[in-house]
């Protein structure tokens, strides 16, 4: 797989944000010149700042609905890959700004797209939804591809209405069977919940936990027995890169929607992970104050990740302990004063020759 991305030009929007920034730097280490373009790190600290991850790429501080300012980095730059990450992606944060989150998220998925039926080159777009574009009537099933697209909060409907565009300028401008027309190649993916060392986003559990254990106060928990599909962030990027190379070299196939989640026995509530993390950590305890007029979020959630398994060969590597442990020996490192540049390219070396 790094053969194919070696020397290539990679579009990345969203790099300044906690995945970004893991994606960019494997693709450094995999010999890729990339072009970041995204708003300015909105956490204090940025995983983007503390690994310096400036220095990886060629960086557009932009605004995914300023679509002139993207058309002209993209047309500019004539990427082989664009890989959409940029997003408002938190649940409960959209419950706020609901017409800035579907402005983000669908707005700026249809900008983009836009964009690249104006680029007159072969191109492989990878674009990111998430695990909660399916229509989650909490049953206990795990959901696959073919599963309706639905959305409670205004998050995930943001998110199923991006889905819905890209399958729209799929079938309408980069059909596969006009391949030899437009030269270009979409695939859209739905990964699970996330952790790894960096991230410092509000209302996320691994964040939470980190910042109460750091300064020794107790970890305070909203929804215990919340259900989630928890993962290293270097599962789904791997996933998404395999995705990406698999197109690269048959441009016709593998252009749909494919989910990269844990394994099923990884689908652990909220309140496990974290007692696992205070187990890790080696101290701190846990607090679960009762919850009063909170906004809705989904209590079940798991992914089907048959389809990557079997077509494209991509499984994942960890269990949700591994990913936890990871995950917190990268947060241990930091607050130690290591040199995190260093220590993230050594896990990412460790993953991939794992």
């Amino acid at each position: 797989m790094r053969e194919v991305f070696k020397n290539k030009k990679v579009f990345l929007t969203g790099h300044t944000g906690f995945k970004g920034t893991w994606l960019t730097m494997v693709l450094n280490k995999m010999g890729a010149q990339v072009m970041g373009y995204s708003l300015k790190p909105n956490t204090m600290p940025a995983m983007y700042d503390v690994v310096e991850a400036e220095k990886y790429c060629q960086s557009v501080i932009g605004d995914i609905r300023d679509k002139a300012l993207l058309e002209k980095s993209v047309l500019e730059f004539k990427p082989d890959f664009i890989f959409h990450l940029a997003a408002q992606p938190i649940v409960r944060t959209s419950y706020n700004i609901p017409v800035d989150t579907f402005e983000i998220n669908t707005m700026g998925t249809i900008n983009l797209l836009d964009v690249l039926r104006r680029l007159d080159k072969p191109c492989v777009a990878v674009m990111i939804t998430t695990d909660k574009v399916y229509r989650n009537n909490e049953t206990g099933q795990a959901y696959n591809e073919q599963d309706p697209f639905g959305g409670y909060d205004p998050y995930s409907a943001s998110k199923a209405a991006a889905e819905i565009v890209i399958d729209s300028y799929r079938n309408s401008f980069f059909n596969p069977k006009d391949y030899d027309k437009h030269h270009k190649s979409i695939a859209s993916t739905r990964a699970g919940n996330v952790i790894g060392g960096g991230d410092w986003a509000a209302d996320r559990l691994v964040p939470d936990i980190v910042r109460a254990l750091s300064v020794e106060k107790p970890v305070n928990i909203r929804n215990p027995k919340a259900v989630r599909p928890w993962q290293h962030v270097l599962e789904p990027l791997i996933g998404y890169l395999t995705l990406a190379a698999k197109i690269y070299q048959n441009p016709i196939s593998f252009n749909e929607g494919f989910n990269f989640g844990p394994n099923p026995a990884d689908v652990t509530t909220v309140g496990e992970m974290a007692k696992m993390g205070v187990d890790i950590w080696g101290k701190g305890r846990l607090e679960f104050p009762e919850q009063v007029n909170q906004p809705h979020e989904a209590g079940l959630l798991s992914l089907d990740i048959t389809k990557a398994q079997t077509v494209l060969g991509w499984k994942p590597k960890m269990n949700a302990r591994k990913a936890l442990d990871m995950t917190l020996r990268w947060y241990k490192a930091y607050y130690q004063g290591d040199d995190m540049k260093i220590f993230t390219n050594n896990q990412i070396e460790e993953y991939l020759n794992n």
